[in-house]
């Protein structure tokens, strides 16, 4: 394709067209609202069809997410390389591990500005193996090429910069989370019924604490039987932690969890829900705690990077230990002894603060300053 000579360019890479139509919407709108020419490039999904309608173009992607083999990496890099000398971007955004690597490289050898997103460390530096030593030492290649790292909260920033993975410390900067729509997801009021539901949303994988959630569900389940415990996202995802269907459906079939799939539009699941969690082991700062807490519901999650930005101890929530079946069966179970208004009181404070954090017009004007100070050109 011949890239048309009077508009802005701009081009989004990662490793799902899903994560870019789900968790930033509020920067296409801007960007195709303004005239820009945007790009987005990842493997095909059911969301490149929402996607070209929103007015973006869309190119498939050769990932391989779960593979550790360099020749299919290099497929990657050479695929960018050909888009962007086709194309010739004015600015391109980089997501997850490999578009962050390899798009960094092939950015530089097609001499086009790039920045690079950091949404969450993952396995890299959750698990100690060769593989995740490989991905630090290609982390630390990459990134000495974007005009500027961000990283949506301090802890990934610090880890990076302890472990000296950043070429030019100066170019990272913090973007605290990518924000949420508050008119999108607007405030409701906690259901009134006798049984209580708690909600697990997000890409089904070990690393999400699923099996904890699991476990605990076992233990409070038996002294709660008003209590339901479900489970909503994709499952069987291509990543290495992702987990199978027929786990999910062992889970099913023992009554411990309910299993609704996969929504485009997770509103309804979290206005049915009396509480949201996430017993994750690492975050970058997690969507679906942004938008549990706009919906006002409070949350159980893991005391860890990411959601310990959104989740304030004992105000807007309540946190656990992270690879801790006991400490999660725990705060569920306290959850369950608080009053109603004590949790609609939790409902109304993460309402808040993520009113005061996390408001999606604050990222959005951060693409715009940082398109502005690289192209010239305001939006």
């Amino acid at each position: 394709m011949t890239a048309q000579p009077n508009r802005l360019r701009i081009a989004l890479v990662c490793n799902t067209a899903w994560a870019i139509y789900t968790y930033r919407r509020g920067v296409l709108r801007m960007l195709t609202e303004r005239g820009a020419e945007v790009t987005i490039i990842a493997p095909r999904d059911r969301t490149f069809e929402p996607l070209v309608a929103m007015g973006c173009r869309c190119v498939e992607l050769p990932v391989a997410s779960k593979g550790t083999d360099p020749r299919e990496d290099l497929k990657t890099l050479a695929a960018l390389y050909r888009e962007y000398r086709a194309t010739s971007p004015h600015v391109v955004f980089h997501y997850t591990i490999k578009p962050n690597i390899y798009g960094s490289i092939a950015a530089w050898l097609a001499r086009v500005p790039s920045i690079a997103v950091t949404t969450g460390l993952g396995y890299v530096f959750i698990q100690k193996s060769r593989t995740a030593m490989v991905a630090k030492r290609l982390y630390r290649f990459a990134f000495r090429f974007p005009r500027e790292v961000w990283f949506l909260n301090r802890d990934d920033r610090e880890a990076f910069a302890r472990q000296d993975l950043l070429a030019h410390p100066d170019r990272a900067r913090l973007l605290h989370g990518e924000g949420v729509d508050l008119d999108e997801y607007a405030f409701e009021p906690l259901p009134e019924r006798e049984s209580f539901v708690f909600i697990l949303i997000g890409r089904l994988l070990w690393d999400k604490g699923v099996a904890e959630f699991v476990e605990a569900a076992r233990r409070v389940g038996a002294t709660h039987p008003n209590a339901r415990f479900q489970l909503l996202g994709p499952v069987g995802v291509d990543n290495p932690s992702a987990i199978s269907r027929t786990e999910v459906d062992a889970w099913e079939r023992d009554n411990v969890i309910e299993y609704l799939g996969e929504a485009h539009d997770v509103r309804p699941h979290i206005a049915n829900a009396d509480c949201v969690v996430l017993p994750s082991y690492r975050e970058g700062v997690p969507r679906t705690l942004m938008e549990a807490s706009a919906m006002g519901r409070p949350i159980v999650a893991t005391d860890v990077p990411g959601c310990r930005e959104v989740v304030e101890d004992g105000v807007t929530g309540l946190l656990c230990e992270a690879k801790s079946a006991d400490s999660l069966a725990h705060q569920l179970d306290r959850m369950l002894t608080f009053d109603a208004r004590q949790r609609a009181e939790m409902g109304v404070q993460g309402r808040a603060k993520v009113a005061r954090e996390f408001d999606e017009k604050a990222v959005v004007e951060r693409y715009k300053g940082t398109i502005r100070a690289i192209t010239g050109v305001s939006l």
